[in-house]
Parts: C-alpha cells; structure tokens; sequence
C-alpha cells in the first residue's frame, strides 16, 4: 500500500493567562483558542496532528498551565508542544509530564513520528529572555536524531525563527546562534520544513536550503511596522493556523504548507452548475 498524506495541524502563541485576563488589557485568549481548537476539530480531513509552537502561557504561571489544559481538552487530535519566551520549562514539563521528552531536565525537545513522517521539536527557550537559543544538548540530539533515520522525510518545529523578518523589535529577539543550526541542517537532505512562531504572522522564507515558516497565531498578530514607525505594537487581526501537508512522492515527498483562517464563512459554492458550464 503507497503512503498516504500526512496533515500536521501548527498552532502558536497561544499566550493563556489566568480565567478572566486579557491579554495587553485587549485580547481574549482564551476565547481564542477556543474558536482554533473548533476550527481544528472541524477540518477535513482531520489533521494527523498539533503541534504547539510555543508561547502557551503568557507570564507564566501554574494557574495559567492548568488553565491551558481545561481548554485543550475538547481538542479531538493528538498534539505536543514546545516553550517559547513566555514560557516555563519547569511548568510546562510539569504540565504534559507523559510527553515524550527526549532528556529528562532541560530542554523539553520531542520526537514524534506520524506515519512516515518525523516531527523533531526543538527548544529555543531561554530562561527569562525574549530571544531564542539552541543549546549544545539540542544541537547534538538534533543532529544524532536526523542522522538515526536518514530515510524519513523531517519537519522540524521551534519558536523561534532563524531568519530576520523585517520587524525590528522581533528581529532583535529571534534565534541568536542560527548559524549553528544551518550546518545541521544542510547535512540533513530529509529536513523538508523548517516551522516557527513568535512573530504571530504567516511568513515564509528560505534558511539554509529548506522552506522555512513562521505561523500565524489564533489571538492577535505583531503590527507588520517594516518602516520602524511605531513603537512595539499588535493588532487584532483575522486568526489563522498553519497546515503542513506531507504529499508522498519521489524522494522525501512534497510538503505544502496552507493557511487556514479560523471562523465561519460564505460557501463553499459551486463554480459549475448541472449543466456543467461555469456559472
């Protein structure tokens, strides 16, 4: 039997803080999470899985943990997550402690395996600080892990992003030793995707040869402020996931990644009628 497609289902920055709280005085979080697990339980056909993309929490707090996990519990799909700048290590692996950690303190890196499809989650977390970081440990488990199945085809999943943006308060706090991740990453051919957040827009790019993502979040978006004329600012725009479809095919396949906006919307309509002529 060939493979079939494998539909990996990205959510990020979910930022939950206590029942009740607003995000910067103005956004309902978790009522926005809310609407992106509907929305995920509702695609067609149902993703093969969620991965998290950090920033689960806001400030963070157990409350905030425990919080997270009442409203992730209607969600119909397996998922896994990973820490971003606002989140804890210690909380989080307190949290989801059956995750599938690879080290048992420190970094909360995964590997998870969907079909034939390996999802590696990196984390770039550092205690405290905005910007993002790959410690030695996770350099050496990514680079020992992609070298243990060089036939599978890879997607790997971190919070921060390798690239500039253009944003200058984000682009200031991205992945620091990026240039410690592209030698890796280049010596991988079954790499295919390179997924991240923090950014809370869709944006895509190229590092180190591999199509490289940042997902947009359910809540609010980053204020896309190329010309640096305002000071760090949000704004509440339409909410979106990403979808990376693994298409099976020569080589390591094909990854297709969709933007899906999340709410109700006219349609779908028919673009031809019975007769079969275009309307």
């Amino acid at each position: 039997m060939s493979p079939k497609p494998v539909h990996i289902a990205q959510i990020s920055d979910l930022h939950i803080k206590p029942p009740g709280s607003l995000a910067y005085g103005k956004v309902d979080t978790a009522n926005a999470l809310e609407r992106c697990i509907a929305a995920l339980n509702a695609f067609d056909p149902a993703p093969d899985f969620v991965v998290i993309s950090g920033d689960l929490a806001d400030t963070p707090t157990a409350e905030e943990y425990q919080y997270l996990k009442r409203l992730l519990a209607p969600l119909k799909l397996p998922f896994a997550g990973i820490p971003g700048n606002h989140d804890s290590r210690e909380l989080m692996r307190a949290a989801f402690p059956s995750a599938s950690y690879a080290f048992v303190s420190g970094p909360l890196n995964q590997k998870i395996e969907v079909a034939g499809l390996d999802l590696l989650l990196l984390d770039s977390s550092v205690h405290r600080k905005p910007h993002g970081e790959l410690e030695e440990p996770t350099l050496q488990w990514l680079d020992t892990t992609l070298a243990s199945s060089p036939d599978r085809p890879a997607l790997l999943f971190l919070h921060h992003p390798p690239f500039k943006a253009g944003i200058w308060h984000m682009d200031r706090q991205n992945l620091v030793n990026a240039s410690e991740l592209a030698p890796i990453v280049r010596h991988h051919p079954r790499v295919q995707l390179i997924a991240t957040g923090h950014v809370h827009r869709a944006t895509l790019t190229m590092f180190a040869g591999v199509p490289t993502t940042i997902c947009p979040a359910p809540n609010h978006a980053v204020d896309l402020d190329l010309a640096e004329l305002r000071e760090p600012s949000f704004k509440v725009e339409p909410p979106a996931f990403h979808l990376h479809s693994w298409l099976p095919g020569e080589g390591f396949g094909t990854v297709v990644t969709h933007q899906v906006p999340i709410g109700t919307f006219d349609g779908p309509h028919p673009f031809f009628g019975p007769d079969g002529k275009l309307l």
